[in-house]
This record gives structure tokens, C-alpha cells and sequence, in this order.
């Protein structure tokens, strides 16, 4: 599982995917969100403004696993 740290309360989805290397703009992740599977804690989520918290873990079966630390 990678680790991805934000210095903030939260970060949205949209934001993280940046963060995380998967994208490298933040107007692809409408594009990213439709293409691609992405579960948060769980739960299938497609919302690039979902608000992830440290300790979130986001699964996206064609990339891996990685957990929001704060």
C-alpha cells in the first residue's frame, strides 16, 4: 500500500489523484474517474470532490492501494 501525505484537514479526490502521480492535471480526473474503478474505504466512488481524511484508503485495481495520511 503507498502512502500519501496531505498537510491539510482533508484533500478531494480530484486533488489526490494529482497528488498521487495517477494524473497530471486536475482537469483529467473527470476523464480518470470514468475510465477507471476507484473505491474509497471500500465503497465505489467516481466524485473528484469526494473529501478524503487521513487514514481513507483508496483502491484502484489498476493502479494499487493507497492510504491518505495527515
Amino acid at each position: 500500500m503507498k502512502i500519501v501525505s496531505i498537510s491539510t484537514e482533508y484533500i478531494t479526490l480530484g486533488q489526490f489523484l494529482k497528488l498521487a502521480d495517477l494524473i497530471d492535471t486536475g482537469g483529467a480526473a473527470k476523464w480518470f474517474l470514468q475510465e477507471y474503478e476507484v473505491h474509497v474505504n471500500g465503497e465505489e466512488d467516481n466524485r473528484r470532490g469526494r473529501k478524503l481524511f487521513s487514514g481513507d484508503v483508496v483502491n484502484i485495481p489498476a493502479f494499487g492501494s493507497f492510504q491518505v495520511k495527515g
